[in-house]
């Protein structure tokens, strides 16, 4: 292999590389001419590879073609096998109808094994082409080239999720890699009306976000809704799904998520089949499901792979730790400040008795706790695995120990912040846990303030909030606000699988019933 380096360099401007990327410049005849500009918009980028190869014909010269690609985004061994050797190995026919340019693409087409072939006369397809893992080819005389695809590039494998893992159910989740995700689901569902519209977004980074529904069920309006707002985003670069999160979100300042994340090819099917939408993002493992309600948060695959007792009680005790998660240090900090005739006395007593050497009142101490467990669990968590889990665990015994010990706080409020972060991990879904953590300190905060009245009206203002919240036109708080019978069989408990007959309100009026 050799560089194809005989062209003079041609100084071609940042704005006129956007011009040829973004703009609609034809090719030109001849394939000098088109190699000198590409050779200025490549300027710099060694992992450009130019490579000349010479077709020959029984009586003329050879026919030039020169071959574009990007190393590392492409199968080399694709490229020398099935685009260079039969090109080397074959002629041309000797014919006068063959001078023309559209039958030497179409012999060149013909003798080269790759599937997937696209034609173009533009600039614009060329470079995407040339940074997205396709090879170009382009023939002296034409006006047309041949974008070929000869991705290649490596991936991870395909493992287990490791914030999603399930005790029963299937163990693969989605990578990095957009067309691996979309075969995953595409494997699930057998069905063609599974559509996957592709979408580029980001000006520069030109990300592939594929668009996933199921036609004959899903409400026109959303799927337009969701598409016009792809579209119009404005942006240099998109390199996660939660850039696209956050420009799709109708609530941006809202602690509560409007749409749920998930590398579970298993959820999104799941939910593609209810009627909803899932966007997939070109490097990113985390697909977004929309519309969703706040209920959903509480529900994992593995609800529906147990019996029905089993789930139900699973997903009951989910809803439980939400609340122990939210509330058990306000309800605490009230009862140890206002309320103490709420307990029995000899409980009021211990409680007395083991705070006797704290210096601080109770909401300090909460406080105090709070910010201490957040700070391991950041820490943990940006630490190597192993030494993570070390530190976590042994921090928070010897820290808890230590405070106990030095009087700083009492043993009940060690108790009352572990049970605490114990339930604010009950969550299939991770960013719901960035809420509850959130809503703990006003609310501990308010119960200091005004006792058990302070906390009730923090729920109201929460209640409220969730009731004002909607996901794409989708209320947040739907089936219970407002009140719909027919999609509360499947929130707080699920009906059996068999007797769920209906899919829920945000499906298309046409294909309610589920077959």
């Amino acid at each position: 292999m050799w560089l194809f380096n005989r062209f003079k360099k041609t100084k071609i401007s940042a704005k006129q590389i956007t011009s040829y990327a973004s703009g609609n410049i034809s090719l030109s005849s001849e394939l000098d001419s088109n190699m000198k500009q590409l050779k200025g918009i490549f300027k710099d980028c060694n992992d450009i590879i130019f490579r000349e190869v010479k077709i020959f014909k029984y009586t003329d010269n050879p026919v030039k073609v020169m071959i574009i690609y990007t190393h590392g985004l492409v199968d080399t061994s694709l490229i020398n096998q099935d685009i260079i050797k039969p090109l080397n190995h074959g002629y041309l026919y000797d014919e006068k109808e063959m001078l023309k340019e559209s039958k030497i693409i179409t012999d060149i087409e013909k003798r080269i094994f790759i599937n997937d072939v696209e034609t173009t006369t533009h600039f614009e397809k060329i470079i995407d082409g040339i940074l997205t893992g396709s090879t170009v080819m382009m023939v002296d005389t034409c006006s047309e080239a041949l974008i070929l695809n000869t991705e290649g590039w490596e991936n991870r494998s395909i493992e287990e999720s490791p914030v999603e893992s399930v005790t029963r159910g299937a163990k693969d989740s989605f990578i990095e890699n957009l067309r691996t995700n979309t075969a995953l689901i595409r494997r699930k569902i057998k069905d063609p009306n599974l559509k996957m519209k592709e979408l580029k977004v980001g000006s520069r980074t030109r990300t592939n976000v594929a668009v996933v529904y199921m036609e004959d069920i899903v409400s026109k309006v959303v799927l337009e809704n969701v598409l016009n707002q792809l579209e119009n985003i404005e942006v240099d670069g998109i390199f996660d799904s939660g850039y696209i999160e956050q420009f799709l979100e109708n609530s941006p300042f809202s602690i509560f998520p409007q749409m749920q994340i998930t590398e579970r090819p298993d959820k999104v099917c799941g939910n593609l089949l209810e009627g909803r939408i899932t966007i997939i993002v070109d490097g990113s493992p985390d697909a977004l499901i929309l519309p969703v309600s706040f209920i959903q948060f509480f529900q994992s695959p593995e609800d529906y792979y147990e019996r029905y007792i089993a789930g139900n009680m699973i997903r009951l005790l989910r809803v439980l730790g939400f609340i122990i998660a939210t509330s058990f240090p306000a309800i605490y900090v009230a009862v140890a400040t206002f309320h103490q005739e709420l307990l029995p006395t000899d409980l009021a007593l211990d409680i007395a008795k083991s705070r006797i050497e704290v210096p601080f009142p109770p909401i300090i101490e909460a406080l105090l706790m709070e910010v201490t467990i957040e700070l391991l669990r950041e820490a943990s968590a940006r630490l190597p695995v192993t030494i993570g889990q070390t530190i976590g665990i042994v921090g928070a015994i010897v820290i808890g120990d230590a405070a106990v010990k030095a009087g700083i706080v009492s043993p009940v409020m060690v108790i009352v912040v572990a049970i605490t972060a114990i339930g604010s991990y009950v969550f299939p879904h991770f960013s719901t846990s960035f809420a509850v953590r959130l809503i703990r300190i006003p609310m501990i905060l308010m119960a200091a303030t005004f006792g058990a009245f302070g906390i009730i009206i923090t729920w109201i203002w929460i209640i409220n909030h969730l009731c004002k919240l909607n996901s794409f036109g989708y209320p947040y708080l739907s089936p219970f606000a407002p009140l719909n019978t027919k999609d509360i069989k499947d929130t707080v408990i699920r009906n059996p699988l068999w007797a769920k007959n209906n899919r829920p309100s945000i499906a298309s009026d046409k294909n309610k019933k589920r077959k």
